[in-house]
């Protein structure tokens, strides 16, 4: 039994197979719909049911609460069709979306640039292409049929010169896929990855100025979407927000402050929330999101770019609306949750 599936307002419409979440009949059959994390743990693919009936597979209370339930909202990842659906996503677009491959990939190598990041380099298959948004992630392919996702940190445009996807990896102590990279991943290394996945990336059909905040390793897909911005000329006013715990955390902050040195319209404000004497950190200090707070009285203009980890995305995303007047739809979001985060909260 199959039920049809339309996205208002722009009309999309697919199908899904009896027991296929939602979600995962849009990736098929090439419906670019909003997700992070695919696994009920993130809110990212959360939209308004309009009409029909579905059923909630286990997800995330911070996710999807009860009370939006109640309201009609969903979570496309773990929701089952029970009849023909009717959803409204203004984040859907006719676009179509790029095809998702599954291929080998080997490391040419591997960076460790503090104490838990390491920038890690992965050589695509020879005559192959991989064709992605700046802003998206693939998925590592692991043993027992876990799956690991990283965002890419270079611009598809880079694949033309040198091909191969740069990624970031901060070391979780304990983590099935980080242990290995930080403990005996070595050059030559075969890996299996699909993708791409993920809707961060930029609205090109908008100019309005945009607000990025990165947390950690969050400013990998901020990076791959500056590179974009400078390939295709685009020139929004930008303020990039990166936050840390310590200066070491913001591990490219030379880069990122060249770029905004040589672009007029890119403002850089580095924020680290523990810096210590020893440290002699002169910059901002706190929370990356209450600088933003801090900088800007209203956000009704705006899009924001949030990237990192889920309390950050989160804290931002509810402040900037409920006290800046960001619009709800104008705030785009990859939070980085971890099989930590997952087995932390509670479904």
């Amino acid at each position: 039994m199959t039920f049809n599936i339309t996205v208002e307002p722009s009309a999309r419409t697919f199908t899904t197979d009896s027991g296929e979440a939602i979600l995962a009949g849009a990736i098929r059959q090439g419906v670019s719909m909003p997700y992070g994390c695919k696994d009920g743990a993130c809110g990212s693919c959360k939209c308004k049911k309009l009409s029909g009936s579905v059923m909630h597979g286990d997800h995330q209370s911070k996710a999807l609460s009860a009370q939006e339930e109640a309201d009609g909202f969903i979570l496309t990842c773990c929701a089952v069709a029970q009849s023909d659906v009717v959803l409204e996503s203004k984040q859907v677009t006719a676009a179509d979306a790029l095809p998702i491959k599954r291929m080998p990939v080997r490391v040419t190598s591997l960076t460790k640039v503090n104490d838990d990041v390491a920038l890690l380099r992965l050589q695509l298959p020879a005559n192959d292409t991989f064709k992605y948004h700046a802003g998206q992630y693939i998925e590592f392919l692991l043993r027992e049929g876990d799956r690991r996702s990283y965002s890419m940190a270079n611009a598809p445009h880079t694949q033309t010169d040198s091909p191969g996807l740069d990624l970031h990896i901060r070391h979780m102590p304990g983590g099935k896929f980080t242990d290995h990279v930080f403990g005996v991943m070595k050059d030559k290394d075969i890996l299996r990855v699909e993708g791409p996945f993920g809707s961060f990336y930029l609205r090109e059909d908008s100019d309005k100025p945009m607000v990025f905040v990165a947390s950690g390793t969050g400013f990998a897909p901020i990076k791959a979407l500056l590179e974009d911005m400078a390939y295709k000329g685009i020139t929004r006013p930008t303020t990039v927000y990166w936050g840390g715990r310590q200066p070491s955390d913001l591990y490219l902050h030379d880069w990122m402050q060249a770029q905004a040195d040589a672009s007029s319209h890119i403002t850089y404000v580095p924020v680290v929330s523990n810096a210590t004497p020893t440290d002699h950190w002169t910059g901002r200090t706190g929370f990356v999101h209450q600088a933003v707070l801090d900088d800007f009285a209203d956000l009704s203009l705006h899009h924001i770019y949030a990237c990192g980890a889920p309390v950050v995305v989160e804290s931002a995303q509810r402040d900037f609306v409920q006290l800046r007047g960001l619009p709800s739809d104008a705030f785009f979001a990859d939070s980085f949750t971890s099989e930590a985060d997952k087995a932390r909260s509670p479904l």
